[in-house]
């Protein structure tokens, strides 16, 4: 056997390799080609939707997935077919899938490779291609916090090296030497744009250096080139924990998806790296090399072509989903069974923003490996000083300093949670999530309805006006998330609902936004119990009873509205604190508003689009006739909340308060 052969444009160099690896690099490739080739008839014949075809690029997938271990993650992209198959994914169920049925991975709720199993150590993309980059990154750093010892490969195209998430998450895996493998697919296109309108370096390696990381490049259709320098990496990362990026040169020999077709591509480009097939040329190598008798590959396509027609049978043969209203609505959120937690008597007089750290230390007792990450979390404590003391406490493995690149850190806490791990993101103030806002509405937020994969975080948001910090620190934005489901929303107006809702959100499996007014932070105190408690989600705080009016409020607002009754003790009202917004409890609005058959509502944020403006039509469906006058909503002007003093006073929803209340009184 000869340690070098040279076929068409590819050498191959079989160094260590026995036999049995060799064929077993060509089974694993032939595979995945042939199941290919079979889905373009069936995309041809309409029965399924749509194929991202990876033709010319299984050298790729299947190298590096024979290069893992069976317990390590693989982060996919849509040409990646090679990384399912060669996990041993059962075709039957990739192909139900494919078609929508219920023994696919998604019940039909998202298409192709859109899916993750935790069962085969997979996690598959999102259309927006960069989140599962720093996904990658919150599983390594898993790994590291474990001392697993395991190595994470994330997939991605040469146009997914232009996306913001892709420097964010190098970058953080750099700083904090994560056992990554970046594996760049560079095929030459993006859909259609080549790489010279992509990017203007020579090579995407050469980036690595700008991040202090290894890089490398390698000949992605030369199989036994990537199978052998991707187990040599891997297994250095293992022994030595570290970022590496790995540039894979290929070519899409296909549409970006069949639709779009290739006519873009310049033919003699097309048939140059038609010479480079993997399959092909392996094949005749191994053939060559009396690896591979004639015999012996008519037996390896038959018998795959059997799996293939049998599998495609039963995925044919099964039901067709039943759409469940219930169902679907019950798995937007992760089942979470609430156990209260009741303190003893023991009170403190805390301010607010004393609660809120107090529960966050609490929480990271009670949870041994409940992770905390944030702009000047540690040594400094945070800008808030909630977590001062907690890098003495708790060690800087747990209370982790972030670059600023929200978007990353969000995407990590993800990866976090697929990882088993919980975890706490502070954004340094609620304005900036605005930076990290896709992983939020698209990765947290619809995981668990898409592939049953929950998003254990809680991201901590400082907002709120009052405190003259302009238009991009004082943003009370909590209508964002609450139009979006599979996110839960907390808004706490008190130390002592501080605590124990928090509590509760670290508890809770499913991603909660916890909203903390800046303004109330030092402003507002109150006695709470010194140890652990918890509250429900989902229930308001009925703060004042009265027959007037029902005013219904959450965060600073609450307060404005009890120093206006303050101001007018004629006024009998009943005072609904929501305290969490998702869940909204609408039983106590509605037997207010039962009750004393008018109703307004206030809030810091912005009229239109506003919560209030959804509360106000629950109430109008659902108590129009116990009604004695219309609805009122008092919010913020339709302005950006403003610097000075004197226009954010003006911009503010205080100041308007008492005169609606008497006008609906009035009514």
């Amino acid at each position: 056997m000869s340690e070098t052969k040279s076929l068409f444009n590819i050498d191959y160099n079989i160094k260590d390799l026995d036999s049995s690896e060799l064929v077993q690099l060509y089974k694993n490739m032939l595979k995945p080609r042939m199941i290919e080739e079979k889905m373009l008839i069936l995309l041809r014949q309409g029965k399924i939707s749509k194929w991202f075809s990876g033709i010319g690029q299984e050298a790729i997938s299947v190298g590096v997935t024979m290069s893992m271990r069976k317990n390590e993650y693989m982060l996919p992209m849509h040409r990646n077919l090679g990384v399912f198959t060669t996990r041993e994914i059962p075709l039957h169920r990739l192909f139900a899938q494919w078609q929508g049925k219920a023994s696919g991975f998604t019940k039909g709720r998202d298409r192709s490779f859109h899916f993750g199993t935790q069962e085969y150590k997979i996690v598959g993309m999102i259309s927006h291609l960069g989140p599962q980059l720093g996904v990658a990154d919150g599983i390594a750093l898993a790994s590291n916090l474990k001392s697993k010892n395991e190595v994470t490969a994330v997939f991605t195209g040469e146009g997914g090296t232009s996306e913001g998430d892709f420097h964010e998450a190098l970058n953080v895996a750099s700083v904090w030497n994560l056992p990554v493998m970046f594996c760049v697919e560079n095929n030459g296109y993006g859909l259609s744009t080549p790489t010279s309108e992509q990017y203007n370096c020579k090579d995407i390696a050469d980036r690595a250096l700008g991040y202090g990381m290894e890089s490398h490049i390698i000949d992605g259709n030369n199989i036994i080139e990537v199978y052998t320098k991707v187990r040599d990496i891997a297994e250095s990362i293992r022994n030595m924990p570290r970022p590496v990026l790995i540039e894979f040169k290929t070519f899409r020999m296909r549409g970006h998806e069949e639709a779009s077709g290739t006519k873009y591509v310049p033919q003699d480009l097309i048939d140059t790296w038609a010479k480079k097939d993997p399959v092909v040329n392996f094949q005749s190598f191994l053939k060559e090399e009396s690896l591979l008798t004639e015999e012996e590959e008519v037996v390896i396509k038959e018998g795959i072509l059997k799996e293939i027609n049998e599998s495609l049978d039963i995925a044919y043969n099964e039901e067709v989903i039943v759409s469940s209203v219930t169902e679907e609505l019950n798995d937007v959120y992760q089942t979470f069974k609430y156990k209260e937690v009741k303190s003893n008597n023991k009170t403190e007089e805390v301010r607010l923003i004393d609660a809120i750290s107090d529960g966050l230390k609490q929480s990271m007792q009670r949870h041994s490996d409940l992770v905390i990450m944030g702009q000047d979390v540690a040594e400094y404590g945070g800008v808030f000083k909630i977590t001062d003391g907690f890098v003495e406490a708790f060690g800087k493995d747990r209370v982790r300093n972030t670059p600023i690149c929200e978007s990353a850190i969000v995407e990590a806490a993800m990866g976090l949670s697929i990882a088993g791990v919980k975890s706490v993101v502070e954004m340094q103030f609620a304005d900036f999530v605005t930076s990290g806002f896709n992983p939020v509405v698209n990765y947290l937020a619809k995981s668990h309805y898409r592939w049953n994969q929950n998003a254990d975080v809680v991201l901590r948001m400082p907002c709120g006006g009052g405190v003259a910090a302009g238009p991009f620190h004082s943003q009370t934005n909590e209508a964002w998330f609450t139009k979006t489901p599979g996110l839960k929303v907390v808004y706490p107006a008190f130390p002592y609902d501080a605590k124990g809702l928090l509590a509760t959100a670290i508890n809770d499996p499913n991603p909660v936004l916890f909203f903390e007014h800046k303004g109330l932070y030092r402003s507002i105190r109150q006695n709470v119990p010194v140890d652990y408690y918890t509250l429900p989600f989902g229930k308001a705080s009925v703060l004042r009873e009265g027959k007037d009016v029902t005013i219904i409020a959450y965060g600073a607002a609450v307060h404005w509205a009890l120093e206006t009754l303050e101001n007018n003790e004629n006024i009998q009202a009943d005072v609904i604190d929501l305290r969490t917004l998702q869940p909204l409890d609408t039983e106590a609005i509605y037997a207010s508003v039962r009750k004393t058959g008018k109703a307004i509502i206030l809030h810091e944020d912005s009229l239109f689009g506003g919560i209030a403006s959804d509360i106000s039509a629950l109430i109008m469906e659902h108590c129009f006739e116990y009604l004695d006058a219309p609805v009122k909503r008092v919010a913020s002007m339709e302005t950006p909340i403003p610097f000075i003093n004197q226009l954010e006073e003006q911009y503010l929803a205080k100041g308007k308060f008492e005169v609606a209340l008497k006008d609906l009184l009035a009514y």
